[in-house]
């Protein structure tokens, strides 16, 4: 990156750069989850967690780990995780295609630095996060383990069963965020199967239930803080995150119909304009 250290808001739009240069190049993708958690994990990467990507292992020893289970938004993925240092920023360009090791869903084989499980099917995070912060436990480790689910994907029996046990073992180094958009690939979330009042449901599963703005670094950093000190006392911790799927451009934005698909040259042009950025591109 060129000049001054950017800013984390800097970040953002760059990220947001990448995820739209991404899917167009690939003709295929997921863009809309993407633009809008990519606050998150921004915040998340940047600043959030205790993390050595110079010195990536799969184990991830003494470090925090993060697991993606609505991993469909692997674009903003990927991205934070090149500008992050996981592996070079040129690679991004191989978004989807033939022997890339960046997978329209993330997987392992490949052996790209900072995937450690592969999620594609929607619901199966939670549980493999479960088992992550247990290990931690089990080693002493005073670490933590975060996850992100998509809304829609709450509608998947396996995340309750999860949910379930880590109250039940009292999993409290678990910080597991939802990306509350209120949007799924087929429409609205209330209009393809209502989720009722979540609040009150992760509340009665054993957990302890926050709420943010997922788009306002400020509260996210609120929100960090506070999820950190409600863990450590025997429940987990769950974070409800308003987000606006296609956040940051503007033809995107609020709609379910840019949840999996590309911009064509004359929309990404459009979006480039929209998102400009001091950063250097790749």
């Amino acid at each position: 990156m060129a000049g001054n250290t950017p800013s984390l808001s800097d970040i953002c739009t760059q990220v947001r750069r990448d995820i739209v240069r991404m899917v167009n190049g690939a003709s295929s993708g997921h863009p809309g989850g993407s633009l809008g958690c990519t606050d998150f994990l921004v915040k998340l990467y940047f600043e959030e967690m205790h993390i050595h990507p110079e010195e990536w292992s799969m184990d991830g020893r003494g470090e925090d780990l993060f697991f993606l289970s609505n991993g469909h938004i692997s674009p903003v993925w990927y991205s934070v995780l090149a500008r992050r240092g996981y592996f070079d920023i040129p690679e991004l360009a191989t978004f989807r295609k033939l022997n890339s090791r960046l997978q329209g869903h993330p997987a392992t084989e490949e052996g790209l630095p900072g995937i450690r499980v592969a999620s594609g099917s929607l619901g199966q995070g939670l549980s493999v996060a479960c088992g992550a912060a247990q290990a931690k436990k089990l080693l002493g480790e005073d670490r933590w383990v975060y996850t992100l689910h998509g809304d829609g994907e709450l509608q998947e029996g396996q995340i309750w069963e999860a949910a379930l046990y880590a109250a039940h073992h009292g999993i409290d180094n678990l910080i597991s965020f939802v990306d509350w958009n209120g949007q799924q690939i087929d429409g609205a979330v209330k209009d393809v199967m209502s989720l009722g009042n979540l609040e009150a449901k992760w509340s009665a599963f054993g957990w302890t239930v926050l709420q943010c703005d997922g788009h306002d670094l400020n509260d996210l950093d609120r929100i960090f803080k506070e999820a950190r000190a409600a863990g450590g006392q025997g429940k987990p911790v769950v974070v409800l995150m308003r987000t606006d799927m296609g956040k940051g451009v503007d033809f995107m934005e609020g709609t379910h119909k840019w949840h999996g698909v590309a911009p064509d040259d004359a929309q990404l042009a459009d979006a480039l304009g929209q998102l400009n950025s001091a950063l250097s591109d790749y």
